[in-house]
């Protein structure tokens, strides 16, 4: 946004917390203190857009997190589209979106902001280290310099930066020279969302001036991966009439989950960049977009005068229809497993595997397990439940554990490797499965399709979908958890409980298709 379409739009503080603040006149350079030699994004809006305090900021997060009601995707979340407003407006619809992220692990987060106080040419990419809120310090990535290095990205161009009028109470410190990063809220206020959602991630943060969005999107797909989060940071239409910013709105939001980036105008939504850069790499990947929520400072403030728009959307990679892997799949990785188990039977050690020429569904992150049989007993099962690395790396690691770190089993020996059977289970990602009962909690559960995690406070189990084979009741099977979470049978009808769901593709030795395997 220029800084001459900025200067129509002042606004109070007030009416900042509700949408973007804008330009006032550049402070004199003799005013502004000197910058820190420290390589650290200093909060600019903490006590403006969002809690100073760490406590009051941890709590009004969880509370909109809490009342955010999401159902799974059907896929891999990729990306979110999150307002940016002051959480007071804006907060219970941000957390529709990262409530998505409970129980998931990503390393990288990219968030793209829409640059409100520079007059940029670029997308300007943060040359800090460390990305500072109230509730501490996130690292920069590396990818952040790695992306910088690709047009139209660029690491913090000089730009012209008209300060907000709100400059002086901002909870820094004025540089003495101003990046398109200083000032933007539109990046900062969706952290400490992610701080409260992800266990730990690197950040890289992205102010976005007037680009070419599909050269961008390109640029991004060269650093983007299984395990690195898109956000792209945006409000909807400013300061119409309720009734008719619903229908701006709805025209928006339907461009978007439709992908059509060409349908969106610059003033459907002030992060219009952002945002059509994230729906050319959806194109790209073949992701789908789903509506989360959508609602305007109408609905919270009931003034509907002049209203601001605000959705949240995920994006996702659909699920893959059908078998995963094929019978030479299979029978690589249960041949894998099984030269592991004898090898750990034999020498307490794993066998060398070299990645060197493996299918790229061999080397992408997994959760899996491995579990052992003998005369159709349990003799082992230990997994990984969310991805720790590569595949097949998973499949040695497992398939070791299960032989010798079981604890309810004695070690596999050397001399049992032969009467065992192998089977692996390919996880996909758990997602929460919101329930507001007990009841609506049977009613949403798939018997023999949706493994189970149970969180009971600082408890956990799980069980596998196959395990439906033999407790095929809903409440023998949630009481069956709970006791082996360590809780009471009925505990899993308490408050405070989560559940994630996930599904399996499984294979084992006896099956038709891999009968040649060992």
């Amino acid at each position: 946004m220029s800084p001459q379409a900025c200067r129509r739009c002042r606004l109070s503080l007030t009416t900042l917390l509700l949408v973007c603040a804008l330009v006032a006149p550049r402070a004199n350079a003799a005013e502004v203190p000197a910058a820190s030699a420290k390589k650290v994004r200093e909060p600019a809006v903490a006590g403006l857009f969002y809690p100073k305090d760490p406590a009051e900021l941890s709590r009004v997060i969880d509370t909109c997190l809490v009342g955010a009601k999401v159902e799974p995707l059907d896929g891999e979340l990729k990306a979110l589209i999150c307002p940016h407003a002051g959480y007071p407006y804006s907060g219970p619809v941000a957390a529709s979106a990262y409530r998505l992220l409970a129980g998931r692990d990503y390393q990288t987060v990219v968030v793209m902001g829409p640059s409100h106080y520079a007059d940029l040419r670029a997308a300007s990419v943060t040359n800090a280290d460390v990305f500072r809120t109230p509730l501490g310090d996130v690292p920069v990535s590396a990818k952040a310099r790695a992306l910088a290095r690709l047009s139209p990205f660029a690491l913090e161009p000089r730009c012209l930066v008209q300060r907000p009028d709100w400059w002086r109470q901002s909870s820094r410190s004025a540089p003495a020279e101003d990046t398109a990063d200083t000032w933007e809220h539109s990046v900062e206020v969706e952290v400490p969302f992610l701080q409260r959602t992800l266990k730990s991630f690197e950040l890289v943060p992205v102010v976005c001036g007037e680009i070419d969005e599909e050269k961008a999107a390109g640029a991004l797909l060269q650093i983007l991966d299984d395990r690195t989060l898109l956000v792209a940071s945006s409000d909807l239409s400013h300061y119409y009439s309720y009734a008719t910013a619903r229908e701006l709105d709805q025209h928006t939001v339907e461009a978007i989950c439709r992908l059509d980036p060409g349908a969106i105008g610059d003033g459907d939504a002030c992060g219009h960049t952002p945002i059509r850069t994230l729906l050319y790499v959806a194109k790209q990947r073949g992701w789908q977009a789903r509506l989360l929520d959508c609602r305007n400072s109408g609905d919270i403030t009931g003034d509907r005068s002049r209203v601001v728009g605000y959705a949240a959307i995920a994006f996702y990679a659909p699920a893959a229809t059908g078998a995963q892997f094929t019978r030479n799949d299979r029978k690589y990785l249960l041949a894998l497993a099984r030269k592991t188990v004898q090898e750990a039977a034999t020498t307490g050690q794993l066998p060398a595997v070299s990645a060197d020429g493996l299918a790229p569904k061999f080397t992408a992150a997994k959760g899996c397990f491995v579990t052992l049989t003998k005369r159709g007993e349990l003799r082992g099962c230990i997994g990984y439940i969310l991805p720790q690395g590569p595949l097949y790396r998973a499949v040695v690691e497992n398939a070791r554990n299960a032989a010798l770190r079981d604890p309810r089993f004695p070690t596999v020996r050397p001399g049992e490797v032969d009467q065992l059977e192998i089977e692996i289970s390919v996880l996909t990602e758990p997602l929460p499965l919101f329930f507001s009962s007990p009841e609506e909690l049977l009613h949403k559960l798939q018997p023999g399709v949706d493994g189970v995690v149970l969180q009971i406070g600082n408890r956990s189990a799980t069980y596998l979908p196959q395990v439906w084979e033999q407790i095929p009741d809903k409440v023998d099977f949630l009481n069956n958890l709970a006791e082996k979470a360590g809780c009471e049978s009925s505990a899993w009808r308490h408050s405070g409980v989560s559940v994630f769901i996930y599904h399996v593709e499984s294979f084992k030795e006896s099956d038709k298709e891999t009968t040649d395997a060992h």
